[in-house]
Order: structure tokens, then sequence, then C-alpha cells
């Protein structure tokens, strides 16, 4: 029978799935796996169901001539730990999953906007702290986010579901940086990434990961960006030279910024956690139950796909 790797403890409908289909082992811990491990994965099983942390690089493939494992379905849209042309070149096949998590992605990212914009995190410690001392007019004044002009950079599935969200929900200008003009059914601009810093109020990467957009936002970049802007990642850690962001915030030249990925995950700055301005999330892009849930039934259905002979859907290599 078809041996499956599944890397991560997954929610327990995908497990009864992938039974149903192959003999499945699970790594029963959410740890990195190890170099060793990565070898033991291709050489043993005939498929892995990888996800986020599992760093299969050009190396975990060079290793090997013909291995066992001729799939990686990655558990998540971005696969920037997988060197997809690697495993190409290894004979494995790689895929991911579009699509089950835009929207989920798209709401956390309105979160993050409006966390940061209306200072909800600093108001939650401070009744938390048990110093409030009741409502007053001047009182913890935010940015209201109605009206603003917003600026989304990448205008894929994720990117244009957060610009609907906040042209139809919140009535803002929507501008973007993006290699291709977008066809969306509301008001938006195409512009190059340095006017998009100039003259959005609300800043939101939605890029994918990987070598090519690797610190594609830096100190050029937020030099640009407008005084008391807002600044929002929810794409990759890395796209984001995280020093650079840093910077901007210690010398006041942003309102505040909401993250929910960061450079070296799940290591997050000292100096990121002692500014109130910023709001931290701990990588929820996808965590609600029914979203994971479709994340990885659409890995397991990849797979069985795959084995049966079938063309497998989302294969990017």
């Amino acid at each position: 029978m078809t041996r499956v790797l599944i890397t991560r403890p997954l929610p327990d409908r995908v497990l009864a799935e992938a039974e149903r289909h192959f003999e499945i082992e699970v790594r029963d811990t959410n740890q990195p796996m190890k170099r060793s491990q990565l070898r033991a994965a291709l050489v043993l099983h005939d498929g892995v169901l990888a996800t986020l942390g599992d760093n299969f690089d050009q190396q975990a493939f060079a290793e090997f001539n013909a291995p066992r494992c001729k799939i990686i379905a990655n558990f998540g849209v971005g696969y920037n730990h997988i060197d997809a042309a690697a495993a190409r070149r290894a004979g494995i096949a790689v895929s991911n999953t579009p699509g089950a998590v835009t929207d989920a992605t798209a709401d956390v990212a309105m979160t993050l906007i409006l966390s940061t914009a209306r200072r909800a995190g600093e108001g939650e410690r401070l009744v938390r702290s048990g110093l409030w001392e009741g409502w007053h007019p001047t009182q913890m004044l935010g940015m209201h986010v109605t009206g603003r002009k917003v600026g989304i950079v990448g205008m894929g599935r994720i990117g244009q579901a957060i610009a609907r969200r906040c042209h139809f929900g919140f009535g803002m200008e929507v501008i973007y940086a993006n290699r291709s003009e977008k066809p969306v059914d509301f008001p938006a601009r195409q512009v190059s990434l340095q006017t998009l810093a100039s003259e959005a109020e609300i800043v939101v990467t939605a890029v994918p990961g990987g070598a090519e957009t690797r610190h594609m936002l830096g100190a050029e970049f937020f030099a640009a960006m407008r005084p008391g802007a807002i600044f929002v990642n929810i794409s990759r850690g890395d796209v984001v030279d995280e020093a650079a962001l840093i910077a901007a915030l210690q010398a006041g030249a942003l309102r505040g910024a909401g993250l929910d990925v960061y450079e070296n995950e799940p290591v997050v700055p000292e100096v990121l956690r002692r500014m109130e301005n910023v709001t931290l999330l701990p990588h929820l892009g996808t965590a609600a139950l029914e979203v994971r849930e479709a994340m990885g039934l659409m890995a397991v259905e990849t797979l069985r796909a795959f084995f049966a002979g079938e063309e497998p859907p989302n294969l990017v290599n």
C-alpha cells in the first residue's frame, strides 16, 4: 500500500481521509523536521504531506539519485520552504493548497489593520493591567480607517480578497503594486511600488515568499511611506527586511505595524515585542478549523489523484 508521511498533527477529519487511501505515518510533534528526518522522508515514503518549517531545500534533494518519494503535497499555499525546481530535478512533484486559505488570510489582514489603527492591543493590555481609569474624550486616539487609501503589495487571490474587504466594507480607495494589471469588480489603480509607498495610508503585503521577494520591502520602501501610515504583513516574514522596519518604527516614521509573520519565525525580536504600536499575531492566517480541514483535504486529494494516475490538482513544478 502507498506509504505517506504526514509531517505534523492535522485535524482528525484530514487524518481519517488520508487513512482511507494510504498507509500513513504521522509525526507527533510540531517541531520542524531535522536534516536526518528529511532524508528518511524521501527514502521511506512514497509521498509526503509537508508544511511550513519542513525545509526541503536543494541539499535535501541533491543527496538522492532516485528517491522513493514521488510527491510532496504542501499543506499551505506558500511553498518557499520547498525548492520546487530541485524537487523536479529529483523526479518529485510539489503541490500546494491555493483557494482554501484566501478568505481566512484576508480576514486576518483586516484584523491587523483594525487592531493597529484603533490601538486594540494596547487598549486590551491597559484593561488587563487594571490601570484603566475610565473613558475620556482624548484617550487612546487612533486612526479612523473608513475612507482611507490602502495599498496592496501583491494582487493575487489573497491581495484581491483584502482589497475587496477594504473597498466594500470600509469605503477605501484601493491602489496596488503587481507585476501585471488585475481585472477586479471594484475600482483599483495599479501603481509602482514607490508610488504605493508614497500614497497609501495603509500598506498591506500579500506577495508569495521566495528568493524573488526576499527583502522586497526594505529601508527605501519604508522611507518613502507617508508619515503616520500603517504597515501590515500577512505574506511571509522574509519579504520584509525586519531590521529596516524596526528602524522605521523607532524613528517614528510609521504610525504602527501589524504583523502575522516574521523573518526568523518563531523568533520575534524583543524590540518589536516592546513596541506598543505594533500588533503581533502568531501566524494565525489560516487558523480556523474548517480552513485547516479544507487545506488538509485538498492536499490529500492531490496525493490520491497522483497515485491513482490522474492529473493531480495544484502542482507547482
